[in-house]
């Protein structure tokens, strides 16, 4: 309390009755309770309700404790987006411990630099990533790790690594396991790595009140009716999954879940499960407009939201035209996954497809979870002019906002500054107050002395018809100091060569932004579906020597 005690500070204090730590794994507990016959997981030939869904995250969370895991704890997890990962969402949680989900395209040596380094107690795993795993285990320094083997009847392949079985350590546990909120909503729920492209990953600390809200918000973003059918495209170890096993439990919904992100696999689902929802990076969008005509087999209303790099206006209209709302959303590991929404205003309803499409390539607003965001010179924090044009850094705070790096303190201070979190995106403010990233500020291109943004000039690639994919880094030019470098991948069976771009670049840029190198290849990527653009900007400048 602050300042001098008013009539409202007498008496009225916080007490069990009127004040509960916030929590997602409320969740969960309320919708088991009201909706206990509701389907709330479906993979191939498993079918569950929320009632046994939640019986079996509370034996996940007494078996776990029963083996004297508890607050302060970390229980990882290497797993596709099969109902085990879901489950752990909750039972982990529950238990007290923290659920660190980890990214299943790390190599073993990334993998055990993040047991050691979250100092795990258990490890779940997939059989798919068994191989890798266990390589992981035998590096990390972490001789009393409990391995569990995850078994799915419809994976062939993988071997046995673990002590005991999923299922075995489910049935040490009890389905009524009377498990407690957080001793206090600011405990951590849950430690995601960040992608580690320059020196060892960061652990990124989320709490039960940022998770709840987050959660929540998701809701109320996507306008998510009651019981939605949400397919997983998105990796649940991604900021677990944009906090949506979360949301789904709020929303009573179901999840689809789906172990490899295919076209053919992803219409199908959409198709026969009624699908409602699902989230995807921009390279997931562009698969699936340029998949094969006869998957896009359905007819009910689909709504696909959007991040992980700024998606072209040509792949948004491609979507929409394709019969699926897009919604692109904004945000980083460290803030929860989307914090920022490109909400949506009647008064564009009527306009054509390109400019509904442009409207909505921009970030936009703040979600409903995120307090402050906005750009401003990174030096003075200085808001920058709403005009569309003036650059700076794009800032964020609110409950959504991570606690900070796990036992990395100088990292921590470095992110938070003046009270705000530094995203190192570089972006505009739009006059309606939009925000808009231009580029990483490690991306941007300075050419003889002016700004390039590589996200403006692959928006212009993205248009060509026979483009399927494009990035754009800067390569260093003696005259210039830096030109672009455009990274292209053609659509099968298509031709071009760099003077067929160049002249199409001329055409709809300045001169100073067209590229002045093209070279045609696959696009490396992460497992979110980013583009790598250091090894490209490394491609870049081993081209001068």
């Amino acid at each position: 309390m602050t300042g001098q005690p008013t009539i409202f500070d007498l008496a009225l204090d916080a007490n069990d009755a009127n004040f509960v730590q916030l929590s997602p794994l409320s969740y969960i507990a309320r919708t088991a309770a009201i909706y206990p016959d509701l389907p709330a997981v479906s993979y191939g030939e498993v079918r569950r309700n929320w009632g046994e869904t939640y019986a079996r995250t509370r034996r996940l969370a007494s078996a776990l404790a029963q083996r004297g895991i508890g607050r302060g704890d970390t229980v990882s997890i290497v797993a596709a987006n099969i109902p085990e990962m879901f489950e752990a969402h909750f039972g982990v949680p529950m238990s007290g411990a923290v659920l660190n989900t980890i990214n299943t395209r790390l190599d073993a040596e990334a993998i055990g630099f993040i047991l050691d380094h979250a100092e795990a107690r258990v490890l779940l795993v997939d059989p798919e990533f068994s191989d890798t795993v266990a390589r992981a285990v035998r590096m990390a320094n972490r001789p009393d790790l409990l391995v569990v083997d995850i078994i799915d009847p419809s994976f062939e392949g993988g071997q046995r690594i673990g002590r005991l079985s999923y299922d075995e350590l489910l049935a040490e546990g009890d389905p009524e396991f009377d498990w407690k909120l957080p001793e206090n909503e600011w405990d951590a729920i849950s430690l995601n790595y960040t992608s580690g492209t320059t020196g060892d990953p960061k652990g990124v600390v989320y709490h039960h009140r940022g998770a709840a809200l987050n959660a929540s918000s998701n809701i109320v973003t996507w306008g998510m009716p009651h019981h939605a059918s949400y397919l997983w495209t998105l990796p649940m170890f991604h900021c677990n999954g944009w906090c949506f096993p979360w949301t789904i439990a709020a929303n009573a919904g179901i999840s689809v879940c789906l172990r490899a992100v295919r076209a053919d696999d992803i219409f199908r689902l959409i198709r026969d499960e009624r699908v409602t929802h699902f989230c995807g990076a921009p390279i997931v969008l562009n698969m699936l407009v340029n998949a094969a005509a006869e998957f896009k087999d359905f007819s009910h209303p689909v709504k696909v939201m959007t991040a992980g790099a700024p998606p072209p206006a040509t792949v948004i209209a491609n979507m929409e035209a394709m019969g699926v709302e897009v919604t692109q959303v904004y945000g980083l590991t460290e803030t929860y996954g989307p914090s920022v929404v490109s909400a949506w205003q009647a008064k564009w309803d009527d306009l054509d497809p390109d400019q509904r499409a442009r409207l909505k390539a921009r970030q936009g607003v703040p979600n409903t979870a995120l307090e402050g965001l906005m750009v401003a010179d990174p030096e003075t924090l200085e808001p920058v002019a709403p005009d569309g044009k003036s650059m700076g850094e794009i800032f964020m705070r609110g409950n959504n906002v991570m606690r900070g790096y796990l036992k990395n303190p100088t990292a921590t201070a470095k992110a938070f500054r003046g009270g705000w979190f530094a995203s190192g995106d570089l972006g505009v403010v739009h006059p309606d107050g939009y925000i808009e990233i231009k580029d990483r500020l490690k991306d941007i291109i300075i050419s003889g002395g002016e700004n390039i943004s590589s996200v403006e000039v692959e928006d212009v690639l993205y248009r060509h018809p026979d483009v399927l994919e494009a990035a754009v880094v800067a390569r260093p030019d003696e005259k210039w100091g830096e030109s672009p470098c455009a990274f292209v991948t053609l659509k099968p069976g298509r031709s071009l060569t760099q003077d067929d771009l160049i002249r199409f670049c001329r055409e709809n840029m300045a001169g100073f932004k067209v590229p002045r190198t093209f070279i045609f290849e696959e696009l490396p990527k992460t497992s979110t579906g980013k583009v790598q653009k250091y090894m490209l900007r490394d491609r870049a400048r081993n081209l001068n020597r």
